[in-house]
C-alpha cells in the first residue's frame, strides 16, 4: 500500500503548485460543514441538548476519522467504474490485492487537506470542554478517531462491493458513506427515534461519535 501510494505522491509532486491548491481547496470545501454548524449557533444556545463546544468536539472526531478513511479507502469506490470498463480483469492478475491497487489509485496529498479543519477544531475544543479528564476519557478520544476510521473505512469497502450486484450503484452508495460522514457531525438527539435505532443496529454510524461521545462528555443516554 506505501509504496503504491508513494509512486502516486511523487507523481503529483511534480506540479507543487496544482498539489498545494488542491489541498488548500479540500481544507475549505470541508471546513464549510463547520462554518454551517457555527451559523446555527448564532441563532441557539444547544443543539439537541449539546452546546456549540460539544457539537464542535462531535464534529472534528467524525471528520477526522472519516477524512483519514477517505484519504485511506475512499478510492474503492471507484470499484464499479473498473468493472464496467473492464479494467478490474487487468488488476485480478497482479500480485497486489485488489483492494490495494483500487484504494491507492490516484493518491493525492489533497485528501489529507481535509485534516486541517478537523485538527485544528479539536485543538480548539477540547481544552474547553467542561469535563473531568482521567485516563479512560483521555484515552476514548483516539480511539473514537481509530473505531471512526475502521467503521467509514469498512463501510466504504461494504458499499463499493455492491458495484458487482448494481449496474449503477454509485450515487445510492455515497448516502451511506459521504452521507454518513455528514450525520455523524452532530448529536444523535436531533434525529427521529427510528433513525437512531437504525444508525445504531443496522449501520454502525453512532458508533464513530455518538456513543463514545456520551462517556467523554459525561452525559447520560437520552
Amino acid at each position: 500500500y506505501c509504496l503504491l501510494a508513494w509512486t502516486w505522491l511523487r507523481a503529483a509532486a511534480r506540479y507543487p503548485v496544482s498539489m498545494a491548491m488542491l489541498s488548500v481547496s479540500a481544507a475549505v470545501v470541508s471546513g464549510l460543514d463547520l462554518l454551517a454548524i457555527i451559523l446555527m449557533f448564532t441563532h441557539t444556545r444547544e443543539m439537541g441538548g449539546f452546546t456549540a463546544v460539544e457539537v464542535m468536539f462531535l464534529y472534528g472526531t467524525s471528520v477526522l476519522a472519516f477524512s483519514i478513511a477517505d484519504a485511506t479507502f475512499g478510492t474503492a469506490e471507484r470499484l464499479g467504474q473498473h468493472i464496467r470498463q473492464g479494467t478490474l480483469d487487468s488488476m485480478l492478475v497482479r500480485p497486489v490485492s485488489p483492494l490495494i491497487q483500487i484504494a491507492t489509485e490516484d493518491f493525492s496529498p489533497r485528501r489529507f487537506g481535509k485534516l486541517i479543519p478537523a485538527v485544528v477544531v479539536l485543538a480548539f475544543v477540547l481544552p474547553r470542554l467542561e469535563v473531568s479528564w482521567d485516563a479512560g476519557r483521555i484515552a476514548m478520544v483516539p480511539a473514537m478517531v481509530l473505531c471512526g476510521i475502521a467503521i467509514f473505512g469498512g463501510l466504504w469497502v461494504l458499499a463499493a462491493s455492491v458495484n458487482f450486484v448494481l449496474i449503477e450503484g454509485h450515487a445510492a452508495t455515497k448516502a451511506v458513506t459521504y452521507g454518513g460522514a455528514h450525520l455523524t457531525q452532530y448529536p444523535m438527539s436531533v434525529f427521529a427515534r427510528d433513525f437512531v435505532r437504525g444508525v445504531t443496529f443496522a449501520v454502525p454510524l453512532a458508533f464513530v461519535h455518538a456513543r463514545p461521545a456520551l462517556y467523554v462528555l459525561d452525559r447520560p443516554d437520552p
